[in-house]
C-alpha cells in the first residue's frame, strides 16, 4: 500500500524571550491510506504539534508535510481536525453545524437536496439523526462530540486528525464513543490521526502507536504495530494475550524507558539549584491514563 501522508524530519522551534525552543526534533512518520494512528506520550512532548503541522496550522522549522505527494501549506479540507471541545456554534442546530462545513467544501458541487442527503447521513453515520434540530445547549457533552465528528467527516477529508476528542467525557461516553469510531473507520476506511493519554484506548483503536519521547526536542520514540485482528470488541480483549502484551509494552515506554522529571521545591535551604535534590523523575500517573 502507497504511502498517504509523509511527516518528513520535521523540526518545530518557537521563539521565546529566553532564546529559541525546540519542541520537536526529526520527527518521521510514513502514513499509509486507512491507517489508525496514535500518538500517546507525557504532557509537552508534542503531539499536539505535530498535528498542528499536519493540518497546516503551524509550519515546521525544518522539514515538512506532504500528503499525496504534495506539500502542505496551509489548512485544507482534505485534513479535518476534531478537538478534545466540540466547538459547535451554540446558536445552530446540529444540522446547521454540519451544514456549515458541507457549503464551504461542496457550495459549488452539491445541489441544495443533494446536500441535505450529505448532512442527514453524516449525522446517521454518528447516529445523531434523531437530534440533528437540537441545539449544543439541548444535547450531552457525548453528542456535542458526535456532530463535531460528522462535521469533520461531512467534509470528506483524505485523514482525520483528532486531539484527544474523547478527553472530557465519562468512561461510559467515551467506550461507545471508541465503538462508533471503530464502526465509522471501518465503514469509510479513513485515515485517522489521533492524540490520546489513554493507553486502552490507544491499543483498542490504533493500528498503530507513535510513542514520542519526552520534550524538549522530542521525537518518535517507538513504533508499535498492533495487528488484533477487526473488528474489535473490547470485552474479549480484556482477556486477551496479544492486547495485554501491546498495553504493557506502551505503559513500560511511558513509565520506565521515558519517566517525565519535574521541577519540585528544594527539600532544604542547604541545597543549592542544580544539585540533583532538585529534580526528582516521577511517575507521571496524571499525564497518562491508564484507567
Amino acid at each position: 500500500m502507497s504511502i498517504l501522508l509523509d511527516i518528513s524530519k520535521i523540526d518545530m522551534v518557537f521563539p521565546t524571550p529566553k532564546g529559541d525552543f525546540t519542541a520537536l526534533k526529526e520527527v518521521d512518520l510514513k502514513i499509509k491510506k486507512g491507517e489508525f494512528i496514535s500518538l500517546i506520550g507525557h504532557s509537552g512532548c508534542g503531539k499536539s504539534t505535530v498535528l498542528n503541522v499536519v493540518a497546516g496550522l503551524l509550519q515546521a522549522t525544518k522539514g515538512g508535510v506532504l500528503l499525496n505527494n504534495k506539500e502542505v501549506t496551509e489548512p485544507g479540507p482534505e485534513r479535518a481536525v476534531v478537538f478534545q471541545n466540540h466547538s459547535l456554534l451554540p446558536w445552530l442546530t446540529a444540522y446547521q453545524n454540519v451544514e456549515l462545513a458541507v457549503k464551504q467544501v461542496f457550495n459549488r458541487k452539491m445541489s441544495k437536496a443533494e446536500m441535505q442527503d450529505w448532512i442527514e447521513h453524516n449525522l446517521k453515520l454518528v447516529h445523531m439523526d434523531h437530534a440533528m434540530h437540537k441545539r449544543p445547549d439541548e444535547i450531552s457533552g457525548g453528542m456535542k462530540q458526535r456532530v463535531g465528528i460528522a462535521r469533520a467527516l461531512a467534509m470528506q477529508p483524505e485523514v482525520l486528525l483528532m486531539d484527544e476528542p474523547f478527553g472530557a467525557l465519562d468512561a461510559l461516553t467515551r467506550a461507545h464513543m471508541q465503538d462508533s469510531l471503530m464502526e465509522i473507520q471501518d465503514e469509510l476506511n479513513n485515515t485517522v490521526i489521533m492524540i490520546t493519554h489513554d493507553v486502552d484506548e490507544a491499543v483498542l483503536l490504533s493500528d498503530r502507536i507513535v510513542m514520542m519521547t519526552n520534550g524538549p526536542a522530542a521525537t518518535v520514540g517507538e513504533i508499535l504495530d498492533v495487528k488484533l485482528e477487526r473488528p474489535r470488541n473490547r470485552l474479549s480483549l480484556a482477556q486477551d494475550a496479544e492486547y495485554n502484551r501491546l498495553r504493557s509494552a506502551v505503559l513500560t515506554f511511558l513509565y520506565e524507558k521515558q519517566r517525565k522529571v519535574e521541577n519540585i521545591p528544594a527539600q532544604s535551604s542547604s541545597k543549592k539549584a542544580g544539585e540533583t535534590g532538585d529534580l526528582q523523575i516521577v511517575d507521571s500517573t496524571n499525564d497518562v491514563d491508564v484507567a
